[in-house]
This record gives C-alpha cells, structure tokens and sequence, in this order.
C-alpha cells in the first residue's frame, strides 16, 4: 500500500472526517408529498426523485483523490407518502422496501458507451418511438435523458471543483469522461464510481459490481500495453477505488451494518468456456488483503481445475480475517443453472447478489431472496402432530414432505400480484429496456424467484434421532419424546444429553443424518420444479438462511435433535450449533453428499476455524486445500470464518478497542462490534475447528 492510500484510508476509514461535511437529515417524504399532490405516475417519480438528488448534491473532496463523488446530502428522498405505501402494500405484494434491488446490471453497456453515447442511444430511441405512435415510450426516453442530464451536470460541477482545488489530474479525468466513453483504467473506475453512486441515489440498494475482473481487464490491459500503468500503480489505483466503497456506506440500507450488496465477483469461466481468472483478478485479492476492509466483499469463482494457488491466494484474505473470499463452484452452479433453463452462456456468465444468490449480470430482473422456507418448522409440526400416529419412520417423513410442499406453495402463492418500484437508471444498463422503451422493475430476460432453506441441519439431525431412538432402537417413546419438546426437555435431563450430544448429526459423515438431509432438500426442489410465477420465470430453491436462522427460531419450541424453544440454527448450509464435532474434513464430506445442482438459488457451506490456525504458512496450504477439497468433491459454496470467542467476549464489553474486528454473518462481512447482540451472540456460539 502506497503511501498515499494509506493517509486516505487514515482520512476516510479511520477518521471518517468526510462525514462532518454533510448535510442535516431533511424531511424524506418531501418529494412524496408533492408527487401526490401531482399525481405523478410510478416512472415520473423515479425520475424526478433521481433528478432532485443528484441537483442536491455538493461537490466535495480532499487532498490526494484521484477517484472522486461522495454523497454530502443523507436524506434518500420516497417516491411514495407513508399512506401511499401503506395502500401499494394492502393491494400488492412489495418486496422488501420496495425498490428494486438485488439485481446486476451489466456496467459494459455504459462504459462503452460514455455519456454521449448513451444520450445518442435514447434520443435515436425517442425518435423511432414517436415514428411508431408510442408516445408512452417517448416519454420514458424523456425521464431517462433528463436523468442523463442530471448526472452530467453534477459530473461537470465536480469537474470544477477539482480543477478550483489544483487538482488537474482528477479535473481531466471528468473532462474526459463528459466528452468520450472511458479507454483507461483510471478513467473507468472513475465512471464506475459516478455509476455505482448514481445507482444509491437512485434508492436501489444491494448494488452488486458483478464480474469485475472481466469487464475492467482490457482497460488495464490497454493502459499495460501503452506504458500508462504498471502493475503496481494499477494496483495503488484499484486500492483507492476499493476504499470508495467504505465512505458512504453508513447511508445505505441492510438488515445490519454492512449488509450492503457491495459484492464483485473474481474468476470463473467465461461465456465462451475460458479460464476468467486473470491479472486484475489477482490485483483485487491483493488490494482487499491489504485494505483489510468489508467492502468490496470478495465472492471467487472455481472449479475442479482452479490450481491450489488461487485458494491459498483466497486464504491469505480468510486469514486476515475478513471472512471472504466466498467460494462458488462453476461445476456446479452452471449446470444448476442451464437445467433450469438458462442459456449456456448466460450461465457461464452468472455473478453473485448481495449475499451468494446467483444472477446473471444485464439479463436478470430476479429476486433470489423473496422467501424462505424453514425445514425445522415443517419438521416440528410434523412430529408433534402425526409421531403419536405414525405406524413407521416412512410414513412421518411422507407428512413432512406433504407439510413441504404445501409451504412451497403457500410461499409461491404469496409472489402473485407483486410490484416494484421503477429504476429508469439501471434500466439504463439491461438487456431489452433501451431497446423496448420498458423500465427492468417490469421484467427482463429472466425472471426468476429464490426460495432461502433454513434450520435443515435442525431438521436432518432431528428426523435422525426419531427414526433411530423412536422407531429402531425404540429407546424412546413416542409420548415420552413429544413431552419433552412440549417441556422444553424440563424434567428430561437424560434424554436432552442423549439427543443433543451423543445422536447422530449431520457434519459428522454419518450416513443417518445425511442421508435425511439429502431428501429434504430433494423434497424441496420436487416442491418447485416445473412452477411458474406469473412473469413467467420459475422457483429455485436454495439453501441459504440469511436472517431467518435467528428469525424463525426465536418463537420456535424444541425440536428433536435436543434444541431447547427458542435457540438459534445454524447459519446458512452448516452443522448444528451443539454438535460435537469431529473435524472439518468431516463436515465438507457431509455438506457435499446432497445434489446441490437441484438446490442452485444459492447458500453456502459456514465454517468457523480459530484465527491462531493461521499463524504458519502450512496452515494456509491446509485450509486453501480443504476448501479445494470441498469444491471437488462436489460442494457448491463454502466461506470460511476466522473467529476468536475470547477476543469476540472482549469486544462486547470493549467496543471501542475493536473497531476493526470483521466477522462473516451470513453473507456478508461487517464489524462485529457494529451488530446487534444476537447476531454477536450466534458468531460466538459457532464451532471453532481446526485443521
């Protein structure tokens, strides 16, 4: 790290001293309460809501940028009053805020074009629109070029700016930048900035960058070739790029701090069928290594021919603790994918959301996140109403997997009639919108929805126990068992032991256990398979818990497997919380006997491994080859947590010594001492293993 990074990390991430030049919060339904007096319909108001913030922004920056834009004004403005919404909400299906989110955009169809190009493209589209009568049409192309012009002028404004601060360098870049598409690195990751920046104002939100490496790699290559950059100072230019994903990130909203989406995505397979990982893929790996920052969070492609180089590459950020790279295997995932009907090449082509949902840049208006369902409670009321009855193990596990599917279709029911906000600016950047005058809230070349699956090792260990205890061993008794959860296991010391540490668990290699996740999961892609929403796109279920591990179980009473009412699931894809492990290695031979193909929304493999593993560089060989391990033997994702309870403990009773403590919460890492206690409490209650 440059000296010059460094005195900006200082300034911006330790400081945070560009934080005292913002506004006041204002009134955030200003705007709302005027458009309903208008009466403006949905587009019109994405539009002048995007407009208004982009005038009110001040330019603003310090000595030593190079990449520029920051928000000064903290108030994102709604496009709809409280009562407004209320009545969009009793009438239709929102998603979350009800801003589109979560989606990829393809950045290619911008910065190729500049802003010349892409004012040329909507005005050529105006016109053949109002040739053809479509006045509807016209006019969307109106609200997108008067969004152009709002950016433009605020590009212009920091042009000015810089150059009043002596700072040509910076000044040119935006002259550049106004007049002709990018054709330097420099220059690029500058429009990705303004991009990026613009997409927030926007009120979009889990903003992903997709496949970074690819699309920004003939720019390096170009300026390598002219002489313009070295790898070190490309690496000095990606660094202080990096950092401008840390400066606003307080403003952005998530379910937590820095649950944010500010994902990119390394490696993989081309949509040609190329190795991607390249240069500016190992440059990213360095520049997040050295920053030692959440944002931008690392997501790696792989497969069963990534040399252990590029993991032990991955594991030096693990050991740093930042809790990425988030590995995906393309083994898996692109052939998930083209089953259920992606094209090949879109396939090969697949980025990753927010969190490690796949979705396919510039093609996807998909909403991998709309629900869940919780295998725990399916498998509870199941056994408290039908074990009493059930002749057989056979004849439970088929009321589970009747529960199942009655769930799936409940949730799929639940999807009809949805509405989201429009996003004329990232329709800006997807396939089909320009070209059809059509905002991408309405649709676009895939249409998917995402099902998350948690509490199935809850599940898998419980069924477990019953089949063993209740119907073969018949150590147990049916009212015995069904007291006990009633109970919460008061009075039933014995069987709580029994169950809860000595049953069989999955993540032990245990057939039981395994076996009984294998077929919950097969239910659950039976469940969705051959559905349809009414976009057209289908269901994908998936084995990601994202906040539901802690959501669903709050209320949830004991379950078999000897979880007491009201204790958390494990995180995403992973053993139990009170399982007795045997190892790792135990665990990924486990997680990797399902057919995760069929589950391809997406959910990793969560491990925990204590931080003094990696104090030898032979520990880096060890857990780079135990995750190669795990992609080879047919796992699909895997993140790895290098935790310390004592120094977590610690944290909790001194925050202010730990500003800087990363911790992997689900998919995404953020500052343990910047989480809710809960969130905090489940971390520290994870396994940690060794190698």
């Amino acid at each position: 790290m440059t000296e010059r990074v460094q005195l900006l990390r200082k300034f911006f991430i330790e400081e945070q001293k560009h934080r005292e030049r913002r506004s006041s919060p204002g009134d955030p339904f200003m705007l709302a309460a005027s458009f309903r007096e208008q009466q403006l319909p949905d587009t019109s108001r994405a539009v002048k809501r995007l407009v208004y913030m982009l005038h009110a922004e001040t330019p603003l920056l310090f000595p030593g940028q190079n990449i520029l834009f920051l928000r000064t004004n903290p108030t994102l403005q709604a496009i709809y009053t409280e009562e407004e919404k209320e009545a969009l909400a009793a009438s239709h299906r929102l998603h979350e805020l009800g801003e589109l989110s979560n989606i990829c955009v393809d950045y290619t169809r911008f910065l190729r074009a500049g802003f010349p190009g892409m004012r040329r493209q909507v005005l050529a589209r105006k016109k053949e629109f109002l040739s053809e009568s479509q006045k509807d049409k016209a006019d969307y192309m109106d609200g997108l070029n008067a969004i152009l012009e709002a950016l433009e002028a605020l590009v212009a404004r920091y042009r000015d700016a810089a150059s009043d601060a002596g700072n040509t360098a910076a000044a040119e870049s935006l002259t550049r930048l106004l007049s002709d598409a990018p054709h330097t690195l420099r220059d690029a990751l500058q429009m990705q900035r303004i991009i990026h920046f613009t997409m927030w104002c926007a009120g979009n939100y889990h903003n992903t960058l997709g496949r970074f490496d690819q699309y920004m790699m003939p720019y390096l290559q170009a300026d390598l070739d002219a002489g313009r950059l070295t790898e070190e100072s490309a690496l000095e230019l990606l660094e202080e790029y990096f950092l401008t994903f840390n400066l606003d990130s307080d403003l952005y909203p998530g379910m937590q701090q820095g649950d944010n989406g500010q994902s990119m995505v390394l490696g993989g397979m081309t949509p040609e069928g190329g190795d991607g990982f390249n240069l500016l893929s190992r440059l990213c790996l360095q520049a997040s290594l050295e920053l030692r920052l959440i944002d931008p969070k690392i997501n790696l492609r792989v497969g069963r021919n990534t040399p252990l180089s590029i993991y032990e590459l991955g594991t030096q950020l693990t050991k740093q603790g930042l809790g990425f790279p988030q590995y995906s295997n393309d083994d898996v995932v692109i052939k998930g994918l083209e089953d259920l009907g992606y094209r090949t090449e879109d396939a090969r082509n697949y980025a990753v959301a927010a969190c490690w949902e796949f979705i396919i840049p510039g093609r996807g208006m998909e909403i991998p996140n709309i629900d869940a369902l919780c295998f725990a409670d399916i498998m509870r009321d199941a056994v408290t109403e039908h074990l009493a009855d059930a002749p057989d193990y056979e004849s439970l596990f088929g009321e589970v997997k009747k529960k199942l599917q009655a769930r799936v279709d409940e949730m799929c029911e639940n999807t009809k009639n949805l509405y989201i906000f429009p996003a004329p600016f990232l329709s800006l950047m997807m396939d089909g919108c320009l070209e059809n005058g059509r905002d991408i809230s309405l649709g676009g070349v895939y249409n998917n929805y995402g099902f998350h699956g948690t509490g199935l090792a809850t599940a898998a260990d419980s069924l477990a126990a019953v089949k063993k205890y209740v119907f073969e061993t018949e150590e147990v008794g049916k009212e015995e068992l069904l007291d006990a959860m009633s109970n919460d296991f008061e009075g039933h010391d014995r069987l709580l032991h029994l169950l809860r540490y000595t049953a069989p668990k999955m993540g032990n290699n245990e057939t039981l256990p395994d076996s009984i996740a294998c077929e919950l999961l097969e239910a659950f892609a039976e469940a969705v398979k051959g559905k349809k929403n009414e976009r057209g796109g289908a269901f994908r279920a998936g084995t990601g818990s994202a906040m539901y591990y802690l959501w669903y179980s709050r209320n949830m009473g004991a379950t078999p497997d000897g979880r007491r009412a009201g204790e958390g699931f494990s995180c995403n894809y992973s053993p139990s919380l009170f399982i007795h492990s045997k190892g790792p290695v135990s665990i990924i031979k486990s997680f990797t006997r399902p057919c995760l193909e069929h589950t391809i929304n997406g959910g990793p493999l969560t491990i925990e491994l204590h931080d003094t593993l990696f104090r030898g560089e032979e520990s880096i060989s060890k857990v780079a080859a135990l995750v190669k391990s795990f992609i080879d033997m047919g796992g699909h994702q895997m993140q790895i947590n290098a935790v310390n309870r004592d120094t977590m403990l610690d944290a909790q009773k001194h925050p202010e010594k730990y500003h800087n403590l990363i911790v992997r919460v689900w998919g995404w890492s953020g500052y343990f001492v910047e989480l809710d206690k809960e969130y905090q409490d489940h971390i520290i209650k994870r396994m940690e293993l060794t190698v």
